[in-house]
């Protein structure tokens, strides 16, 4: 099996490798247009603020061959952001893949929101053996409002997306690679896909 893990300059990458490495499955790191495409399982990773890393995408041509890939595609963090509508961070404009819009939290809560969190309303089969309220690492100050396409839920002032699907495209707020068993068993699920 090809994992690429894109490289774009915005990326936790080398975490996100290891943690495919102790699964058993070796991921590359490219952002050849060809060699993503050729792929049998995409990671599209991203750490950082929206705009720019929109930027280095499109600096790239990225940001036109991810919404037409046809394999499993796994955007993580900032990377879930991107593939949504727009965000407000730097006023973003999206991959728009997923049909939502992401904000900010509001002054009343702390941002970011780091540490570990609880998920639930567990609805895809990236969570196959994930039990509901397990607990997943995030760092953000930014979200995706609950939507059509929410496959898992977390509460921090109020009831966001920790994960979205749509069709082959998945999104997680949170880090598997950073969140201990459960992380490493939902990375699993998606090379299982």
């Amino acid at each position: 099996m090809k994992i690429v893990i894109i490289n774009y300059g915005a990326g936790n990458i080398q975490s996100i490798k290891f943690a495919i490495k102790r699964l058993g499955c070796e991921a590359v790191l490219s952002r050849d247009v060809e060699e993503i495409r050729r792929a049998d399982k995409v990671i599209f990773p991203g750490v950082g603020e929206a705009s720019s890393a929109m930027n280095k995408l499109k600096a790239s041509g990225l940001d036109k061959i991810i919404p037409e890939l046809k394999q499993p595609v796994l955007g993580i963090c900032l990377g879930m952001q991107l593939m949504c509508n727009s965000s407000e961070e730097g006023n973003t404009q999206g991959l728009g893949i997923f049909d939502v819009d992401v904000i900010k939290f509001s002054k009343k809560v702390k941002v970011p929101q780091i540490g570990w969190n609880q998920i639930s309303n567990l609805t895809s089969d990236l969570f196959n053996e994930v039990n509901e309220n397990e607990h997943i690492y995030l760092v953000h100050s930014y979200y995706a409002p609950v939507c059509k396409e929410t496959i898992a839920k977390a509460d921090y002032e109020l009831s966001y997306s920790a994960a979205l699907q749509k069709n082959n495209f998945y999104g997680t707020q949170f880090h598997p690679e950073k969140s201990s068993v459960v992380g490493e068993r939902i990375l699993k699920n998606f090379l299982d896909l």
